[in-house]
C-alpha cells in the first residue's frame, strides 16, 4: 500500500526534524512554559505511530483481500491531531488544545482495534 508507506516515510522525517528542532530550536521556549514534557510526547506518539504506517503497510501484502486505506487515514489524522495539538501546546502554552488531543488518540485506538478485526475475519 502506497499511501501508507509514503505516510511512513514522510512521517518518520517529521518526527525527526520536529523532535531535533525542539530538543534544540525550541529548548529554551519549552522549558520556560514548562511543555518540554508534553512535546516529548507528541514526538514520542507521532513516531510509534509513524512506525504503525509501516505495520499497515506490510499487513496490506499480506492480506490483499482486506481495504487498509481507511486505516492508514486515521493514523495520518490521528498523528496529526494528537501530536500536532501537542506540539501547538507546548510551543504557545494555548491549554484548550489539550481538550481537542483526545480525539486524535481515540482514532489511534479505533485504528488498531478496526485492523485487528478485518485481520481477525479474513
Amino acid at each position: 500500500m502506497k499511501l501508507a508507506v509514503l505516510s511512513g516515510c514522510i512521517s518518520m522525517a517529521l518526527a525527526v526534524a520536529i523532535g531535533a528542532f525542539g530538543a534544540h530550536g525550541l529548548k529554551e521556549k519549552l522549558a520556560s512554559l514548562n511543555t518540554s514534557e508534553t512535546f516529548e510526547t507528541a514526538v514520542k506518539y507521532h513516531f510509534y505511530h509513524a512506525l504503525g504506517l509501516f505495520v499497515v503497510a506490510w499487513a496490506s501484502s499480506q492480506w490483499t483481500q482486506i481495504n487498509f486505506q481507511p486505516i492508514t487515514w486515521m493514523l495520518i489524522a490521528g498523528i496529526g491531531i494528537f501530536s500536532g495539538t501537542l506540539y501547538v501546546l507546548s510551543i504557545t502554552g494555548i491549554k484548550w488544545l489539550g481538550a481537542i488531543t483526545p480525539i486524535g488518540g481515540t482514532l489511534f485506538i479505533i485504528a488498531w482495534v478496526m485492523m485487528a478485526y478485518k485481520i481477525y475475519q479474513a
